[in-house]
C-alpha cells in the first residue's frame, strides 16, 4: 500500500507542476530510434535481417503466405470441419474485405516493405563499408521485391511506398499494375551487380544474384514477356551454380537445406539459431514454421490434396508406362512408414476427409515439408526451410519460355531433364498421354509437369492467373470462378478504413 500511495504522489506533482508541453515532449534517451541507428553498414545489415524476420514470421512464410497461395490455387481441398471459417472461405471464392487470413498477408507484406524502405532511404548513412551498403541495399530491395510482387499479382493495383512512412498522412493512393511491375523490373535489373552469387555460414539464407534473376523472370512471365524472361533464366542456368537434386525429397526435408537446387528459401530452425532479428512477438526465440502442423496427416490436416492433383499424376492405373514417384514424395497414404520407418500410418489416426483416388475413397495427405519422415508427434511446428525458390523452377520457367518463342524442342528437353532426376526417373517426353506434337501439346505437358513436380510449393495460383489472363486455359480449372471478381483479392477493409487516400470506390471489382 504505501508505494501505491507513494506512486500517486508523484503523479500529482507531475501534473500540478509539468503541465507544459515542452516539459513533456522527451524523448526516452534509452531508445533506439531511425534518426539515430542506420549510421554504418553493419547497421543496415541489421535493418535487412529485421526484413528477413518480417518474411520469416506467421503472417507471411511461417503460416499465412501459404495458406493463402494454396487457398487460391486448385492443389488444395478441405481436410473437414476442423479447417476454420476464413480459409474456407478463400478455399470455396466466398472471401470478403474482412478476410482475417488475407489481411494478415496484406500486413506482413507491408510490413516488409516498410522495414526494406528504411534501410534503402539511409543507405547514404553507411560510407564506412560501401560494397557492404550496396549489398544491404540490394537484398532490400530484393525482398521489397517479393512483397510488391505478391501485392500486385494477388491484389492487382496497390499503395507503393519507395520511402517508409514518418507521419500518420504519410499513406499512399493506389499504384497502377504497370507502375508497380516497372518498379520491380527496374530494381531487379540494378541489384544483380551487388548480389554475391553464393554465401556460405551464417549468411546461407540471404537474396544472390541468381535470386534477383529467379524473381525477375517470374515479373516477366506473369507480364508475358517470354523474350526478356528468358534472358534471366538463361543467365541461371548457364551460371553453373546451381543442379537438380538426385532425391527429390532433399528439397522438403530439414537435413539437406540450402542445397544445390535451392536458389531462395526462407530458414526456420527447431533447435540451435537461426533468428535474424525477432518480428517483435516472440523474445528471440527460434523461428519455427507452421506447416508441418496444419497440414500433417497425424496433425491438424486442415488442408489436403485435391482430387484434381492427384489425377494428375502419371500412374499405371490409368494407363501410363510408371507411376510417377513424386506421387510418394508429395503424399502419405495409409500403409505407408513414416517416422524413419517405425511407424506405419493407420486410418485410425487420420481425421477428416477422404479424396477419391483410382476409383477408391481412401484419406491421402501431404507429405511435402511435413516432419512425419523423421517423427510421430502430433503437434509439431518444425524447423524445415521453405524453398521459395528452386532450380526445377528455372529449368520449367524456361521450358515455357522456349515454347512461347518457337523453340518446343528446347522446351521437350527441358522438361525431360527434370523427369531424369535419378530418384524420379519418369520416361521421357513424348509418351502415349503427353504426345508434344505442337506448341498447343507441349504447353499441356509443361503445366502437367509443373503441377506435379511443384505441387503445394505456392506456384499454382500465380499460374492460373497468368494463363487465365493470357488465354491459355482450355478449361477453368477454379470451380468457383467468376469473371469480374475472383481473378483479383479484396483489398481488406481496415486498409481502407485507415488509409486516408483510399475510398470503398478503390475497392477491387465485385467486393
Amino acid at each position: 500500500m504505501k508505494s501505491t500511495y507513494w506512486t500517486t504522489g508523484i503523479v500529482t506533482m507531475g501534473l500540478f507542476f509539468g503541465c507544459s508541453t515542452s516539459s513533456l515532449d522527451k524523448i526516452n534517451p534509452n531508445q533506439i530510434i531511425t534518426e539515430s541507428y542506420y549510421k554504418t553498414a553493419d547497421e543496415l545489415v541489421k535493418g535487412v535481417n529485421a526484413t528477413y524476420a518480417i518474411w520469416q514470421s506467421a503472417n507471411l512464410v511461417a503460416r499465412e503466405w501459404w495458406f493463402l497461395h494454396d487457398l487460391r490455387s486448385d492443389d488444395v481441398a478441405t481436410g473437414g470441419g476442423q479447417l476454420e471459417a476464413p480459409r474456407n472461405q478463400l478455399l470455396i471464392g466466398a472471401q470478403n474485405p474482412g478476410n482475417s487470413v488475407a489481411f494478415a498477408v496484406w500486413n506482413g507484406l507491408y510490413r516488409a516493405i516498410h522495414r526494406a524502405n528504411v534501410v534503402i532511404d539511409n543507405a547514404a548513412n553507411g560510407t564506412d563499408n560501401p560494397t557492404l551498403t550496396k549489398r544491404a541495399v540490394a537484398e532490400a530491395k530484393f525482398l521489397r521485391a517479393m512483397a510488391y510482387f505478391d501485392l500486385v499479382t494477388l491484389w492487382g493495383s496497390a499503395p507503393l511506398y519507395t520511402s517508409y512512412v514518418t507521419a500518420v498522412d504519410g499513406t499512399k493512393p493506389k499504384a497502377s499494375v504497370e507502375e508497380i511491375y516497372t518498379l520491380l523490373t527496374t530494381d531487379l535489373q540494378a541489384i544483380q551487380t551487388d548480389l554475391p552469387a553464393s554465401y556460405a555460414g551464417a549468411d546461407l539464407g540471404r537474396a544472390t544474384k541468381g535470386a534477383a534473376q529467379a524473381l525477375l523472370a517470374r515479373i516477366y512471365m506473369q507480364k508475358g514477356d517470354y523474350a526478356n524472361a528468358k534472358t534471366q533464366l538463361q543467365a541461371i542456368i548457364s551460371s553453373g551454380l546451381y543442379k537438380l537434386t538426385d532425391e527429390y525429397n532433399d528439397n522438403f526435408i530439414e537435413e539437406t537445406e540450402f542445397n544445390s537446387e535451392s536458389i531462395f528459401e526462407i530458414g526456420y530452425s527447431k533447435i540451435g539459431d537461426f533468428n535474424w532479428d525477432a518480428d517483435g512477438n516472440d523474445n528471440g526465440a527460434n523461428e519455427t514454421m507452421a506447416r508441418s502442423q496444419e497440414y500433417s496427416a497425424i496433425g491438424w490436416r486442415n488442408l489436403i490434396p485435391s482430387d484434381g492433383l492427384l489425377a494428375d499424376y502419371e500412374n499405371t492405373a490409368k494407363g501410363d508406362t510408371k507411376t510417377d514417384p513424386r506421387l510418394k514424395y508429395n503424399f502419405y497414404f495409409i500403409g505407408d512408414t513414416y517416422n524413419n520407418g517405425n511407424n506405419v500410418l493407420m486410418e485410425s489416426q487420420v481425421q477428416g476427409n477422404t479424396s477419391m483416388f483410382n476409383g477408391t475413397a481412401q484419406k491421402i495427405s501431404w507429405r511435402k515439408y511435413t516432419a512425419m519422415y523423421k517423427n510421430n508427434e502430433t503437434y509439431y511446428t518444425s524447423g524445415i526451410n521453405m524453398r521459395l525458390i528452386r532450380y526445377a523452377e528455372v529449368l520449367l520457367m524456361m521450358a515455357e519460355a522456349e515454347n512461347e518463342t518457337g523453340n518446343s524442342a528446347n522446351a521437350i528437353t527441358l522438361l525431360n531433364q527434370i523427369r531424369a532426376r535419378k530418384s524420379v526417373a519418369m520416361p521421357a517426353y513424348p509418351t502415349a498421354n503427353y504426345p508434344v506434337n505442337s506448341k498447343d501439346e507441349v504447353f499441356r505437358t509443361i503445366v502437367h509437369e509443373k503441377r506435379v513436380e511443384q505441387a503445394g510449393e505456392q506456384i499454382r495460383n500465380r499460374d492460373i492467373l497468368r494463363w487465365r489472363a493470357q488465354n491459355k486455359l482450355k478449361t477453368e480449372p477454379i470451380s468457383y470462378f467468376a469473371k469480374g471478381k475472383q481473378e483479383l483479392l479484396p483489398i481488406p477493409q481496415q486498409e481502407l478504413d485507415n488509409n486516408s487516400k483510399l475510398t470503398q470506390q478503390d475497392q477491387n471489382p465485385g467486393y
